[in-house]
This record gives structure tokens, sequence and C-alpha cells, in this order.
């Protein structure tokens, strides 16, 4: 709005109220904007000034002590006030020296005027200024929200509205992102563009609030500043519009028309991740013949993925499940279809946003997910893991503040060589999934490395099986304690946890110790051998958790 909307110091003395005025300190603080002006005689003043407020004064207060007229001066200056126009003639007739060196060093403008002048006059005429341009601020707001909406209407180029953007600001446009190309209007050099994508990725993109979503403000130089305003979708920071400011004040417009342009990139980004959704569901066909196999050539399978067949090293691939439960039953079926897009979309935006290649398939409530990862490095894995754990994290996130009724499982298989392996990583995920699901100390792991005995249970062909297994092991057991209410199983398996110590097994239980040595003996007299015997300890500590896992799963 080439700048029309920040009214100066500097502009104000060029007005005819002002033409006796005389700018007795703080020359270098002229261009400091004013939002309002207003008269002040108090002493106490910093609950009465706002940031940007112009202060007339007939100086009554420097009849006070020094200690007292410094005290008035830092209020104002802490209070953010524009500066501060004494009148001679009525109350002072000079402004003290140390005043003046102070407001100097401090480039806090005061103005004086030499003879009484009628305060009225200066605060009609610069209100008028101040709500004349603020009303033309509100039209050109108007008239550019219009055009931002003709332009997202028209086409989904993101060069257009940081064009409209740039037409309007007559500053420099940037658009910074971690899943599309970065532009930049008028285009810039180099380094700058190294630069500002530096700032974007550190201390805009990695922001895990997006309850703020204000403009952020970066000095890149002495002279140059970045003012950011985040792009925010499904509460999650993907890219982010800026503008270039060369040493001066944003004012008051420039972040108005920073939010509209934010908004409006954040609907295009969302369509364009929409429209390659749509593209993208060739995708299903190659997870589908993945998991039934029929696909017999790991060239053609890569291929077909779109990676690049590497000459040396390889990929790490491994496989998820993510499934959505919704908690609300009454929830129809076109609700619960838009959830699982929204969800997949967010996905498949998380995944891009971390270069990771992947393939999605949504099935049902299930998201099927393959994802690669060049396996450079020791930590590759490791890596692949971390990143797959924030997604996660990301959309738990996401489920709980934005999508009613709505919660989100889960599971990876083991990493692996070979995409036509595909099948046993999600049958491995979907394991993950229902261990986490029925066994509370399990319910946070997400990998399948990280399930340790549960992935022998799980792997049991069958309940009758480990049915059988517990009530060859337990079945007496369960039976007194259904009979008798002695909490006999709890203690037996938190004597286990606890190593065979009585000591710790009775605190961990909250009972006296001579509690504990009378249900040690009756488990005994149940089970009838030596609880600790390596053989039976092992087949007892396999049938306790085989118990668990299957009452929840009958649950």
């Amino acid at each position: 709005m080439k700048g029309e909307d920040l009214f100066t110091i500097a502009e104000m003395l060029k007005r005819p109220v002002f033409h006796r005025a005389r700018l007795a300190a703080g020359e270098r603080g002229i261009h400091r904007p004013v939002g309002w002006v207003h008269v002040l005689e108090i002493i106490h003043v910093s609950p009465f000034v706002s940031r940007n407020d112009l202060i007339l004064t007939t100086g009554l207060w420097l009849k006070r002590y020094e200690e007292e007229r410094f005290e008035y001066m830092k209020q104002l200056f802490s209070q953010g006030a524009a500066g501060l126009c004494v009148e001679f003639g009525t109350t002072v007739d000079a402004v003290p020296d140390e005043i003046l060196e102070w407001a100097e060093g401090h480039d806090f403008p005061v103005i004086v005027f030499e003879q009484p002048v009628r305060f009225v006059e200066i605060t009609q005429d610069i209100h008028s200024l101040l709500i004349n341009r603020h009303h033309l601020l509100l039209q050109n707001l108007e008239s550019f929200s219009r055009k931002l909406q003709q332009e997202t209407l028209r086409s989904s180029d993101m060069s257009a509205i940081l064009r409209l953007l740039y037409d309007y600001v007559s500053r420099p446009v940037v658009y910074i992102s971690s899943i599309n190309a970065s532009r930049f209007v008028p285009s810039v050099d180099t380094a700058l563009a190294e630069k500002l994508g530096e700032i974007y990725g550190r201390e805009v993109e990695g922001r895990m609030s997006t309850d703020r979503e204000d403009h952020l403000l970066f000095r890149l130089n002495g002279h140059t500043s970045v003012l950011f305003q985040p792009v925010v979708c499904f509460g999650q920071i993907f890219s982010a519009v800026g503008i270039l400011l060369n040493g001066e004040q944003p004012g008051e417009a420039v972040p108005l028309l920073l939010d509209y342009t934010a908004k409006a990139a954040a609907t295009l980004v969302l369509r364009t991740q929409f429209l390659e959704e749509r593209l993208l569901r060739n995708q299903n066909e190659l997870i589908q013949e993945l998991m039934n196999r029929q696909i017999s050539s790991e060239e053609q399978a890569q291929t077909r993925m779109g990676l690049r067949l590497l000459a040396k090293g390889e990929y790490l691939f491994m496989a998820g499940i993510f499934e959505v439960e919704s908690l609300d039953k009454e929830a129809g079926q076109v609700r619960r279809e838009a959830i699982h897009q929204d969800i997949l979309v967010l996905l498949r935006s998380l995944l891009k946003k971390h270069n990771l290649h992947s393939l999605l398939m949504m099935k049902g409530n299930h998201c099927y997910l393959l994802c690669a990862k060049e396996s450079i490095t020791a930590r590759s894995l490791t890596n692949l893991r971390t990143v797959l754990s924030n997604i996660v994290q990301h959309l738990n996130r996401y489920a709980e503040e934005e999508l009613s009724g709505v919660r989100i499982h889960a599971g990876f298989g083991k990493s692996r060589g070979r995409m036509l392996e595909t099948d046993l990583s999600l049958h491995e995920a979907y394991q993950v999934i229902e261990t986490a699901r029925c066994v509370a100390r399990m319910k946070d792991r997400l990998f399948y490395d990280e399930l340790g005995i549960y992935q022998l249970l799980k792997a049991v062909p069958g309940t009758p099986f480990l049915a059988a297994f517990v009530e060859d092991h337990l079945g007496t057991l369960i039976t007194y304690d259904q009979e008798h209410q002695m909490q006999l199983l709890d203690t037996l398996d938190m004597y286990f946890q606890c190593h065979g110590s009585k000591k710790d097994t009775a605190d961990k239980l909250y009972i006296h110790r001579q509690t504990l040595y009378n249900r040690l003996v009756k488990i005994t007299e149940i089970i009838g051998t030596d609880l600790l015997t390596p053989d039976k300890r092992h087949c007892l500590e396999m049938a306790l958790l085989a118990h668990r896992m299957l009452q929840s799963e009958g649950n």
C-alpha cells in the first residue's frame, strides 16, 4: 500500500498545526509511528499510555523533583509512546537539558511549542487524518481481500497471489515451503534465498505449537529483516509467506495483508494436496499387489514406486498401518469418509515434508503405508523411526485437537531391504496395533521390534492353543482366584516382576510381608512346585502374559 498506512512523527511535523513547533531532541526517532494523540498532565502515566501514542502536555510534571521527571519519561518510553509535545508559556518556559539529553540518547522525540497553542486543534487535525487513513486502509484491505479471493477461485497458482501481495505492499515477497517449491517476487539472489530457507526451517517450521499464528519478524542483517506468517494446514506448518523490510516498521496494514495471503496460500496448498491425492490413487493398485504378492520382480516394484535404482547401497523399506477409530457411533458414513480423506492428505503432506518416498492406500478405516529411505549410514534406520514417531505424534495431536471422537492407532513392521516383503511388514504392523490396544504396558509401542515376547505370543497360530497353554499352567490358580478373590494372579505377576524379592513385592502391592508369605504358600500349594525353578518360572511368566492378552482381546 505504498506505506501510506504508517503515519510518522516526521510526517506529523509537516502538518500546518505544527508550523510553530520545534524538534528539541530525538531526531533519530522521527520515523516512529503515531497512532493517536492525547493530553496527559498527571505524573503516573503508564496506565493511560498505549503504544504509538503522542502525548501533549503543558509540562506540569517538570515542576516535580528531578527523579520524578525522569520517571515520567521512562514511563512514556517503556509504554512505547511515539513522542512528547511540550507547550511553553503556560506552566514552563523550558525543558531541562538533562531531560533532552536523556531523550536524545533514547531516540525519543521531544517537540516543543515556543508559544501557547490550542491542543484541541492539534488533536482534531491528527485524529481526523488518522481516522481517514484508517478508513482508506480498510477500503484497501477489502479490495485486496476481494482480489485475493478472485485469484484463488481462478487458479491454484501460488505466484499469482504473491504478485498481488507485492503490488499492494511494494516490497519483495517470499514463499518458503517444505512440501512445494519456494518462490520469490521479484527473484532474489541464491545466498539470500538460502538464508531465508534456513530461518524458515529453524525458526518457523520447527514450531510445535500453532496456537499462536502471529507474524514472526527476523533480522537478516543491519538493515534488512523478514516478516513471516506461517501457512497452517490441518494444524501443521508446511510453509510461510514473508515480506522483506528494509529497516522500516511494518505498520498496521502489512501484517493484515500477510495474514490474508497466508490463509489464501493455505487454501491453495490444501487444494493442491487433494488434487495430488486423486492423481496418486494408482498407488492403491501397487500396494494391493504387494500385499497379495502379485509382483515377482524387486526391480519392477521399485521402479513403479518411482525409486532410482542404486548402484551401491540399498533402501530401507518399512510398512505401517494407521487405524482410524471412530468413537462417535452415530457419525454418518459421509463424515467418516471426509475424516479419512483429511487424515490421508495430512499424512501424505507430513511424509513429503520429511522427504520420505512413500506409497499410501486408504481402505475402510485403515491407511496402509510403505516408505523407503536410502540406507546411507548406520543411523539411517534410527532416523527413519524418529521421523515416523514424529508423524504419529502430529497425527494424534491433530485428531485430539481438530477431530471430535476420533482416535488413531499406528504400528510399523520390521524394516526390510526388499519391497516384495511388504506383506510381512504389514502383518507385523497390525500385530503392533493389536498388542498396544490389549496390553496396557505396550500402549505406546509403535514398532514390531519393541514387542519383545509378544512377537512370539502374537505369532502363535490360533487363540485355542494359547488358551490351552494358559489352562495347563494357570488354570487351577485362575479358578481358585475367581472363587476366593485372593488376588493370587496379581501377586504371582508382581513377584516375578520383582525378581523373587519378597520385600519389593510386598511394597509394590501395599500389603504386609506376612500376607505375602501366606499368598505365596497358597500359590505353591495350588501350582504344586517351586515357583522360581527356571523352567517353571518361564512357563508361568509366559502363561501370565498370554492370559492378560487373551483377557483384553476378549473384552
